[in-house]
């Protein structure tokens, strides 16, 4: 804890910890596996939890909705975080369109209100860095037959990859198929759709800018 921290704020800092400490003690039972410490907010929900397995000191706050039903599980490695208000959602809740699932690597965090539907395979390496309002899809509907509805086509799912130690910016949408590669800058607001190369800055929101960070 910071040293500037006043004793009061500390203890203020403490007992909200502590309380979420309490609430992750009862909620890793029904987990599939949790290690170290669980801290989990206020009106958090873990639904299906028996496919959800945590690391070492994993927290999950306030108003999080983690949907854990999907066919190869959610895995949040050691000392990742999942912010306010985040939904994290591979399958629809009423057990339709069954999805893949999610790995996160240690070190990683979703900023707040942030969605992740995990339907195809989302992998997001190790010390990757979401801002506020960060949107991954890893799906997209089928359209080709025109006499048809795009309802009934279906959807197809690619997956999304994010490698090691990234920053992806606030309000960044990231679109089925993409991998970005590690080391990469995403600025605030951009839309990927295609794959960025490793050690890449993207800042321009339809993609035209791309450069290296070698050149800075």
């Amino acid at each position: 804890m910071n040293e500037r921290i006043a004793g009061t704020d500390r203890l203020n800092i403490l007992l909200r910890t502590g309380v979420k400490f309490l609430r992750g003690c009862v909620r890793r039972l029904f987990l599939k596996e949790a290690h170290g410490l669980l801290l989990v907010g206020r009106h958090v929900t873990l639904s299906h939890g028996r496919h959800i397995r945590c690391g070492k000191n994993v927290k999950f706050e306030d108003y999080a909705e983690i949907h854990g039903l999907c066919s190869e599980g959610l895995v949040f490695g050691d000392y990742v975080t999942i912010s306010r208000g985040v939904m994290i959602r591979p399958s629809s809740y009423y057990g339709g369109d069954l999805g893949a699932g999610l790995v996160m690597g240690e070190h990683s965090s979703i900023g707040p209100y942030g969605y992740v539907g995990c339907s195809g395979k989302i992998t997001i390496g190790k010390n990757v860095m979401f801002g506020p309002k960060c949107s991954l899809f890893a799906e997209n509907h089928v359209f080709s037959d025109t006499e048809s509805s795009i309802k009934s086509q279906g959807v197809a799912q690619r997956g999304i990859t994010i490698e090691d130690d990234c920053w992806i910016g606030s309000n960044v949408t990231i679109l089925d198929g993409v991998t970005i590669g590690k080391g990469s800058v995403i600025g605030a607001g951009t839309l990927v759709t295609k794959d960025v190369p490793a050690g890449s800055i993207v800042t321009d929101k339809r993609e035209k800018r791309i450069r290296s960070r070698e050149t800075q």
